[in-house]
């Protein structure tokens, strides 16, 4: 059994199980039989090319896809975990890694899923110690439930067709001068379900951002918030009274290991339907390829916010309206990193924060300036990434916001066709900026900022001789 064949074969499976084909349909398209079907998924039959195409045309997704040696997102979840302490002793290999993941996807995935399950509990006994003690212990808490939100992102490749449908069906009924306002999505909301908008100013003690009594038919939106933000809430607030059954439907595909990530998930549906009502896929995807994803422009083009311009353009993968494959995050100043999703192919991190060197931190020292950067990794890869800062929290006077970055990328190959690499030498190699993932898995031993020994090579300390860092000693 060929680990090249079982891979794709993995993969074939998994796309026809989401777009809830039996192997007796896509065998009949294919003019095979279903037990040669099974066995080409079990890995056991070698695929030719012809094959290829008709799987790729049948399933609409890329040959490459099907044919690429590792799903990067799982690999590099599977280093994070395995790179903690705890697995010092066992010498694995980031060769280890990669092989478990190209064989045995499913079973890479049941220990990410131990991993998180592990880490949650047993932050879960310092919290509990914290509470009793009164003592504060520690302070690396992670939000698991939104990392399983970006898996569950990350699986559909955030991409969910019949919430466009649903989005763009609603985008003709109420758009004017092909565009859509906040007045006239509260004008619908009244006009269809008697729901009354109001914008008020929340009482100083008891904040919210929005609040919706379905007894009372009334939808509460803060002030404190932009108009952009309010937008997309009322948006939001159309898709969970009409959309519900469809959103019900996608979570019901994934397994999710609590309710609160269960919940949390639907929020982001909710939100990305929102996102869908004013920024059409068709309408946004036109002006995404004419104006070369210029965020700036779109920004003002559908009257809404950078960071929701960014959170889009990962989302176009209708397959007969393409976009650039990106990458997209969100981080802190203290490099948490509370929004991951990569279709690009470079790696985030899963714990923990990133490469120090990614300009998703430089942005954090130009505030409000897009930082434009030729970003390589330690493999080769090299990437077009675009950071700059936003500022979230209460708009009010005396109100302390706080301070984010985004950080949206591809590959070095589609930067004809992204406008901010207009502005960058792409063919001079000492603009590059050497990047990893993050140092327990970086294999840069000629990093300045190496924080911590790399899980792939084994150290020991000079006292008489350091190199760059404390953990070079050549």
């Amino acid at each position: 059994m060929s680990q090249i064949n079982l891979q794709i074969g993995h993969k074939i499976k998994t796309k026809r199980r989401k777009l809830g084909i039996s192997q007796l349909e896509l065998s009949k398209k294919l003019s095979i039989s279903p037990s040669y079907l099974n066995l080409i998924e079990s890995g056991k039959r070698k695929i030719n090319v012809d094959m290829l195409l008709k799987l790729s045309n049948e399933l609409g997704i890329e040959m490459s896809d099907i044919s690429k040696k590792a799903d990067t997102n799982l690999y590099q979840n599977l280093m994070d975990l395995l790179g903690d302490n705890l697995f010092e002793n066992l010498d694995i290999t980031n060769f280890d890694i990669k092989d478990l993941v190209e064989t045995n996807p499913l079973i890479a995935k049941a220990l990410v899923k131990l991993g998180d399950n592990y880490k949650k509990r047993n932050q879960d006994i310092v919290s509990k110690v914290e509470n009793i003690s009164g003592k504060f212990i520690d302070s690396r808490k992670n939000s698991f439930p939104g990392e399983v939100v970006s898996d569950f992102l990350q699986e559909n490749e955030n991409y969910f067709p019949k919430l466009e449908e649903f989005a763009s069906n609603f985008f003709e009924k109420i758009q004017s001068n092909n565009r859509v306002g906040y007045t006239s999505i509260c004008e619908y909301l009244f006009n269809k379900h008697s729901i009354v908008v109001k914008d008020v100013v929340p009482d100083e003690k008891k904040p919210f951002t929005k609040q919706f009594d379905d007894r009372k038919k009334i939808f509460l939106v803060s002030d404190y918030l932009t108009l952009e933000t309010k937008k997309l809430y009322a948006g939001a607030q159309v898709a969970q009274l009409e959309a519900t059954k469809i959103i019900d439907e996608y979570l019901s595909s994934f397994s999710f290991p609590s309710e609160e990530s269960k919940k949390l998930s639907k929020v982001a549906l909710l939100n990305y339907a929102g996102a869908a009502i004013i920024m059409p896929y068709k309408l946004f995807y036109e002006e995404c390829i004419k104006q070369r994803y210029d965020v700036e422009l779109l920004q003002n083009t559908f009257a809404v916010s950078f960071e929701q311009v960014a959170h889009r353009i990962t989302c176009l993968q209708n397959p007969q309206m393409k976009g650039i494959p990106f990458h997209m995050l969100r981080s802190d100043v203290a490099g948490n990193i509370s929004k991951r999703f990569s279709l690009s192919g470079i790696e985030i991190p899963r714990y923990g924060g990133a490469c120090p060197r990614w300009n998703i931190y430089k942005a954090f020292t130009m505030p409000g300036k897009i930082n434009a950067a030729v970003s390589k990794m330690s493999n080769g890869d090299k990437y077009v990434c675009i950071a700059r800062t936003v500022e979230k929290g209460i708009g009010k006077h005396g109100m302390e916001k706080t301070l984010l970055s985004i950080g949206l990328g591809c590959q070095v190959k589609y930067a004809k066709d992204f406008v901010y690499a207009d502005s960058l030498n792409l063919n001079d190699k000492k603009s590059e900026t050497p990047i990893g993932v993050n140092c327990r898995t970086c294999d840069r031993m000629d990093c300045q900022q190496r924080a911590f020994p790399p899980l792939h090579k084994k150290f020991d300390i000079d006292l008489n001789k350091r190199g760059i860092s404390v953990y070079v000693a050549d």
